[in-house]
């Protein structure tokens, strides 16, 4: 689509991805091509199976692409060492899944703070970011909580806000408001949008709901492991 390296915040260049079992080759991404501006909202919708979140996999640097290469600000993750991508990862993407995936033994405040605290090493540092993007996403009366003792909805917003705590260049989000009624799943988008257009940070979105799709910059289809526009 576009092999100038600058000015995106993501790029995703030929990627295929193809599973073996045994003999058997199981192909699931096929030549996906697209790019992500900064400040960016884009949806990805398809059918299950189609392989939307083995795509989110491969843009996060979770799982490797069989061709292909995605680049994070104009770096070729998979160039990276283990070390290097996981620190990288760390430092210029966010991801928020259907499961909000937060340690139940620690508190909101911790959370929020751990990918600060892994990627810097300053306590300090760490629980003022995650105190200033708590208070961005109304959890600042629910620093202390444990997350067992907060609503699914708080538990969305805490992980969106532990998302974007190293201001990344782009967030990748699974599913976020899967688990939630219409209203709450809502006030949980609304919540993504405002801080999106705050930090210009990009978002990639795949979702099986049109309501929250329509609301993004772009949406793209991903069919027969290929997006095309919707």
């Amino acid at each position: 689509m576009n092999d100038v390296t600058h000015g995106f915040a993501l790029q995703c260049q030929h990627i295929a991805k193809t599973y073996h079992d045994g003999k058997l080759e199981v192909p699931v991404l096929n030549d996906v091509d697209f790019a992500v501006k900064p400040g960016e909202q884009l949806a990805i919708v398809g059918a299950s199976g189609e392989g939307k979140s083995t795509l989110l996999h491969v843009l996060g640097g979770l799982d490797k692409p069989s061709k292909g290469s995605v680049l994070v600000d104009g770096v070729d993750v998979n160039r990276l060492s283990e070390k290097k991508r996981c620190r990288f990862r760390n430092q210029k993407l966010g991801f928020v899944y259907q499961l909000h995936h937060l340690l139940f033994e620690f508190s909101v405040l911790e959370n929020v703070a751990m990918p600060v605290l892994l990627g810097q090493g300053d306590v300090s540092a760490a629980i003022e970011a995650a105190t200033q993007v708590l208070d961005k996403v109304g959890l600042s009366h629910r620093l202390e909580h444990k997350i067992s003792e907060i609503s699914g909805g708080e538990r969305q917003r805490a992980a969106i806000a532990r998302a974007l705590v190293n201001n990344p260049s782009c967030v990748l989000a699974d599913e976020p408001t899967g688990n939630l009624d219409h209203r709450t799943a809502d006030k949980v988008y609304d919540t993504f949008l405002e801080l999106n257009r705050e930090y210009n940070t990009s978002i990639i979105i795949v979702t099986h709901d049109p309501r929250l799709a329509q609301r993004m910059d772009r949406v793209l289809i991903l069919e027969g492991g290929t997006l095309i526009e919707a």
